[in-house]
């Protein structure tokens, strides 16, 4: 399949090293996935749904220990100890690789060796990046195939180079106590074993995009985030593209995916998906960012997704779609979740495969499908996929927002006065833990930039990289916001609506980067006057409900600036001197 002498040496010294019976190399031809597929149904790692109800698509039960993403058992190892920071665990990498090595000898004996070629971003993007990946595991296989762009592809656009991502999975024992997700930046290597989840074992996902992708753009001047991208075209045909991140459950996939109200779908705005989770952004030669999705599906979470709170991602999975960890219907071989509608299946087997009496559930909490359980769908499912998905060169980003869940302290939409404090807002990103998480309710998490689990360096490098790609961008730098969707009344309801909703705020958004709309300065950024923000047809919601959502307490706030403060404190002194600048800065205007 390949010439490259790199990728030839690399892979026959993972054969010496895992020895697998046989190796065998993903072309992405559809004849070779599709025997794959029949091999594991009559395994039993997978089985087939109804294909009239649901074409392509299939189930899988992942081992009941091994059914998320594990922080504590992810590291990043590089000889920097300065990476050692408050927010990634970090070992040396001599010492992890001792400790690692001997659990990769002969892993692959009496198994199948698959090695993997895929690229992430669109083939023939100067932005793009490949890498490879070896797996015993017919799943990875298949999922890799959905996320990335896989097989002959991929090994044309690395050509000769020995610019790739080398990772090794093995699902060995899917042995709790020993496994280990980690990257190993300066290598361009990550290493996977003991799990079979789709976060741990699918290393083109947040291994590579994030982690290892970050390092690498920290070193090329370009920016690997935990950001969605989305597109708002005009009647006119003109679209704006807006980058956000946010931590879990702010409703980041709702965003992306976001039907238009009614208001504006009558004037004939449209909402276009690039990516609901990643982008890599470059300056490109007109001196604006432009962002790719290095993605090429969705790697979803079921539970609540159904035909009002996301009908587009609904309908993404009806095809092609390997679901993980959910319900199984045995009524009809479909598929359930919590959310999906409000008749669970009587005739039905919960997500760790036992069958249920439609009674009493034996999943955890009660529940038939996990509460992480997954989809993996085709980015070409999707009904509102923009048409510049495989645009070489990116799209053009107009504005960046950041958002968390704060239940008073945070005003609906504020913009920052510049790109530093902007950075200063990013880093400064925080949900407060609901009744659905373990442990206190209303404890804040610091969550910079979305990026606490995924940062493949020190985090103060980090926020010192984000200001010189300011300084890069200068005038043309895109314009930073903050939302924040989750704001209580006193008796804890949600104030403001959401979902397709959130329209409302983008366009104020996108009105004042073109400079078409008023702001009001306050101690926190520019707010939108009240009656800038377009409540047509929302019933309930007023001028004055408006005005209360950007009320700022400077008490909150000034009790908020000591949280972040404590924060660099943890970080260290890598925190750039500008960030504690913006921090004083803010302390000062709230104290006035």
């Amino acid at each position: 399949m390949t010439s490259n002498q790199h990728v030839l040496d690399w892979v026959k010294e993972m054969e010496e090293l895992m020895t697998p019976d046989k190796t065998i190399w993903i072309d992405g031809s559809e004849g070779q996935l599709r025997a794959l597929r029949e091999q594991a149904f009559a395994t039993g790692e997978l089985t087939e749904l109804n294909q009239e109800e649901l074409p392509g698509c299939v189930l899988h039960h992942t081992a009941k220990n091994d059914v998320a993403r594990v922080e504590d058992r992810t590291f990043i190892c590089t000889s920097n100890k300065a990476d050692d920071c408050m927010m990634v665990n970090w070992m040396d990498p001599n010492e992890m690789k001792a400790k690692l090595l001997p659990l990769y000898k002969n892993v692959m004996a009496g198994r199948t060796m698959y090695v993997i070629p895929y690229c992430m971003g669109p083939i023939g993007s100067p932005f793009s990046k490949v890498g490879v990946e070896v797996t015993d595991s017919i799943y990875v296989v298949l999922n890799m195939d959905i996320m990335t762009r896989v097989g002959v592809k991929a090994l044309r656009q690395l050509g000769d180079s020995n610019d790739f991502v080398r990772g090794q999975h093995a699902r060995a024992d899917i042995d709790p106590e020993n496994r280990y997700i980690v990257q190993f930046p300066e290598d361009n290597a990550i290493w996977s074993i003991n799990s079979g989840y789709g976060g741990n074992v699918l290393l083109g996902k947040k291994c590579f995009a994030l982690r290892i992708a970050s390092y690498q753009g920290y070193k090329e001047g370009w920016m690997a985030e935990h950001m969605l991208i989305l597109g708002i075209e005009d009647p006119q045909g003109n679209v704006d593209y807006i980058t956000a991140a946010f931590p879990s459950a702010c409703g980041k996939t709702n965003l992306a995916m976001l039907i238009p109200p009614e208001v504006y779908a009558k004037q004939g705005y449209k909402v276009w998906t690039v990516g609901d989770d990643i982008a890599w952004m470059h300056i490109g030669d007109d001196g604006r960012l432009y962002a790719i999705n290095p993605e090429n599906g969705f790697f979803g979470v079921a539970p609540g997704t159904n035909e009002k709170s996301n009908p587009n991602a609904l309908h993404t999975t009806m095809k092609g779609t390997i679901f993980t960890n959910v319900a199984h219907n045995l009524e009809n071989n479909t598929v359930w979740w919590e959310g999906l509608d409000k008749n669970p299946p009587e005739d039905v087997q919960e997500w760790t495969g036992l069958a249920v009496d439609g009674k009493e559930y034996i999943a955890n909490g009660g529940k038939l499908a996990h509460p992480n359980s997954r989809f993996t769908a085709p980015a070409a499912n999707c009904p509102c996929l923009s048409k510049e998905f495989n645009n070489p060169n990116g799209v053009p980003v107009t504005a960046m927002v950041f958002g968390g869940r704060r239940a008073k302290t945070a005003p609906l939409v504020y913009q920052s006065f510049s790109w530093a404090h902007g950075v200063y807002v990013g880093s400064a990103m925080a949900s407060e833990t609901t009744a659905a998480a373990a442990g206190a309710v209303g404890v804040v998490r610091r969550d910079p930039m979305a990026m606490r689990p995924f940062f493949g360096y020190n985090v103060g490098d980090y926020f010192a990289h984000w200001l010189e790609m300011g300084k890069k961008l200068g005038d043309k730098a895109p314009k930073i916001f903050n939302v924040n969707w989750f704001r209580t009344d006193d008796e804890g309801h949600f104030i403001w609506p959401g979902f397709g909703d959130n329209m409302r705020v983008l366009m104020w958004i996108l009105k004042r980067c073109k400079g078409e709309a008023e702001a009001v300065e306050t101690a926190i950024g520019y707010e939108p006057k009240p009656e800038d923000i377009d409540i047509t047809g929302l019933d309930g919601v007023t001028v004055d409900t408006i005005k209360g959502l950007l009320d700022v307490d400077k008490e909150l706030w000034l009790e908020d600036v000591k949280g972040v403060e404590e924060l660099y404190a943890q970080i260290g002194d890598h925190v750039p001197a500008e960030l504690h600048a913006e921090a004083a800065a803010l302390r000062e205007r709230l104290s006035k």
